[in-house]
């Protein structure tokens, strides 16, 4: 990413704020654009993957985040993103937060694919469970959901200044409500709205499938869009 490219990012959204240490986990084209977007807010970021920090060297070039093992991820962040597939989450290292800031939000990306990608999931088909309730109990700690509707170069390309009439705005959900507002104020620092969508009993509405999935709004539509979604599992999203 060139000089140029960084300095628009960065004002596409609201004035610097303190720098934080992020830790982003999977760089796919969400953990990718992600990277993109933190640093070129200043963030101190460090971006791993299941095949090891040798494969992030161009990101890292581009960008200026430091390549690292999941392992190290977490170490001193005061956020961290955890957007791998879902099947891949009960194989993350164990007691992967625990050199963590104090008070660390893990924010989840995750999506239940069951017939694509994922495979059936008891718990989250057979108990009912929200997908982010299943995944904080794989991590064993709190999480607030964020970014799981959103498209990935959307990221890069719709940012606005706050009061923009075209800004979009995006869900977040959990129930550490310090966490879930460090969270909302990262977004905001991004170029987009939040609404807040309810603790993570409730994230059900910003699941795959759900009238707020994909969508391309302001925080009007977004909210109208969350009430009326239902707790049924649409049948594609069902294994």
């Amino acid at each position: 990413m060139c000089k140029d490219t960084r300095t628009e990012l960065r004002d596409s959204g609201r004035a610097r704020r303190a720098e934080m240490k992020i830790g982003i986990i999977g760089a796919g084209n969400i953990g990718g654009n992600l990277t993109r977007r933190f640093t070129a807010a200043g963030h101190d970021v460090s971006v791993a993957n299941s095949r090891g920090p040798h494969t992030l060297t161009a990101l890292a070039e581009e960008t200026g985040a430091t390549p690292v093992r999941v392992e190290e991820a977490a170490r001193g962040a005061e956020v961290v993103v955890v957007t791998v597939p879902l099947k891949a989450v009960p194989g993350l290292p164990s007691g992967l937060f625990d050199e963590a800031a104090d008070g660390v939000a893990v924010i989840d990306t995750g999506n239940y694919y069951p017939r694509e990608r994922d495979g059936r999931i008891a718990a989250i088909e057979d108990e009912g469970i929200t997908e982010s309730r299943w995944t904080e109990r794989q991590l064993g700690h709190p999480v607030v959901k964020a970014f799981n509707g959103t498209y990935a170069q959307d990221l890069l390309e719709r940012p606005r200044p706050a009061g923009d009439p075209d800004r979009m705005a995006l869900p977040v959900a959990g129930d550490d409500e310090a966490a879930k507002a460090k969270v909302r104020a990262l977004i905001d620092e991004i170029g987009f709205d939040t609404v807040d969508a309810g603790g993570i009993d409730d994230s059900w509405r910003q699941q795959p499938g759900t009238p707020v999935y994909g969508l391309r709004a302001g925080a009007d539509t977004v909210t109208k869009a969350l009430a009326e979604a239902s707790p049924e599992r649409p049948a594609d999203f069902r294994g």
